[in-house]
């Protein structure tokens, strides 16, 4: 079953929350009415009432849970890869740091914008909930804008009638990596060597408030050319840089690979 973590954070800090200032407003002062008064209480020892332990637990608890909520729900959330849909650009076990202000303020959960600050732009890599269940976290590279035609013919990309350069670099058997352009960005991709060029050919016209998304690596590959484009209320945020790479808990993490993401 998979966990929502960011519903669970939000209402473990509102619970905590809740409980903290419950306690400041009301219980606090309840165990405290039948404290003795300094004056009263001269010449003896006044014992204090213990806090409950869900209240020390709450009050412990949510600065540290308010704070995480804000800084992975406004500006930077970190993903791990899980698939090799991006190599070579990213690894499976590789952790990125998501920009969460880039395209726009959202509400944790519901995911509402509050505050437009920018377009997802040509080349960019994304992360993005999976537009068929609305849940799970994909990253892909933005190949399509709204409105734009894409075509996708013999591992041939054009936009808008114009054929994406796409020039060769070297044969890694058993993939071919190119370097490609989209927009003012330059990055490499896989094409793998000896597959036929039909899978995931097509033309699509990008509708408006959605994004046309593909894979680095091209042939392996699950994107917009499968199951279509992604609407501007799934986006997640712009991923920027790679702090960790860390394949399997049987491995030790590396920072080989720290970096910004092209």
């Amino acid at each position: 079953m998979d966990i929502d973590f960011p519903l669970v954070l939000v209402v473990l800090t509102f619970a905590t929350g809740l409980i903290w200032l419950a306690d400041r407003l009301f219980l606090r002062k309840r165990r405290m009415a039948g404290v003795p008064s300094d004056e009263d209480a001269q010449g003896t020892e006044a014992e204090q009432p213990k806090e409950p332990y869900l209240v020390d637990l709450s009050r412990s608890f949510f600065p540290v849970l308010a704070i995480v909520l804000v800084l992975r729900s406004f500006l930077v959330e970190p993903f791990q890869i899980p698939s090799g849909s991006m190599l070579p650009t990213l690894e499976v076990g590789d952790f990125i740091l998501v920009n969460k202000y880039a395209y726009g303020l959202r509400l944790p959960v519901a995911g509402t914008k509050i505050l437009d600050v920018d377009d997802p732009d040509r080349g960019e890599v994304v992360v993005f909930r999976y537009p068929e269940d609305g849940r799970t976290n994909y990253i892909k590279r933005v190949v399509g804008l709204p409105g734009d035609h894409v075509r996708y013919r013999n591992k041939d990309l054009f936009i808008n009638g114009d054929k994406v350069d796409s020039r060769f670099v070297a044969r890694l058997p058993p993939m071919e990596l190119r370097r490609e352009t989209l927009g003012d960005i330059e990055h490499n991709l896989f094409l793998t060597l000896g597959r036929p060029g039909g899978s995931g050919e097509g033309e699509w016209t990008i509708p408006e408030g959605h994004y046309f998304v593909m894979g680095d690596n091209r042939d392996n590959s699950n994107d917009s050319r499968y199951w279509g484009t992604v609407p501007d209320e799934l986006i997640v945020g712009k991923a920027f840089a790679i702090w960790m790479h860390w394949k399997s808990l049987t491995s030790l993490p590396s920072f080989d690979r720290v970096g910004a993401i092209e």
